[in-house]
C-alpha cells in the first residue's frame, strides 16, 4: 500500500510539472526597470527580446511593456508612451502609446506598448516608458535594457 501511495505522489508531481511547462518554449521573459511615479501611480518600463529568424538572418523582436500600480483610494486612467533605442549611438524612436484604467489599490501587469524587429548584432538595446494620470504631469522615465541577441 505504501508503494502505491509513493507512485501516486510521483505521478501527481510529474503531472504538475508538465502543466507548468510553457506552451511556447521560445517565449521571451519580461524584465522590468526601476519605478517612477506620477502622483499615486507607480510605473515600471519593461522589455523582452524574443529570438526569430527571417531566411538566414537572425532577428530579435524587442517589445516594450508598462506595469502600473495605483496606491490611491480611487481608480485612475493612465496615459503612457514607450520609446526604443540602440544604446551606443542610437536615437530614441517612439514604439507606441496608450491608455489604461488602474483600479484603486490595483496593479496593471505588464501590458505591451509596442515592438520593433531588429537584426541581431552585438549591441545593447533599451526602452524607456513614462506615464501620467488624468490631470497629472508626466512621470520621469523608467528604463529597461537587454542584450539584443541573448539566448
Amino acid at each position: 500500500m505504501v508503494h502505491v501511495r509513493r507512485i501516486g505522489t510521483v505521478l501527481s508531481a510529474v503531472a504538475l510539472a508538465v502543466l507548468a511547462v510553457p506552451a511556447n518554449a521560445h517565449a521571451a521573459a519580461v524584465a522590468c526597470g526601476g519605478g517612477v511615479s506620477t502622483g499615486r501611480v507607480a510605473v515600471n518600463g519593461c522589455i523582452s527580446a524574443e529570438r526569430g529568424k527571417e531566411g538566414r538572418i537572425y532577428t530579435r523582436e524587442i517589445t516594450a511593456y508598462i506595469k502600473a500600480r495605483n496606491t490611491g483610494p480611487r481608480a485612475v486612467n493612465v496615459a503612457y508612451e514607450a520609446f526604443f533605442r540602440v544604446v551606443d549611438g542610437g536615437h530614441w524612436v517612439k514604439l507606441g502609446s496608450g491608455r489604461t484604467y488602474v483600479p484603486a489599490g490595483g496593479t496593471v501587469e505588464p501590458t505591451e506598448v509596442g515592438s520593433s524587429t531588429r537584426v541581431c548584432g552585438p549591441v545593447k538595446v533599451e526602452i524607456r516608458v513614462h506615464a501620467r494620470a488624468d490631470g497629472g504631469v508626466w512621470s520621469g522615465w523608467s528604463t529597461a535594457g537587454t542584450a539584443q541577441c541573448q539566448t
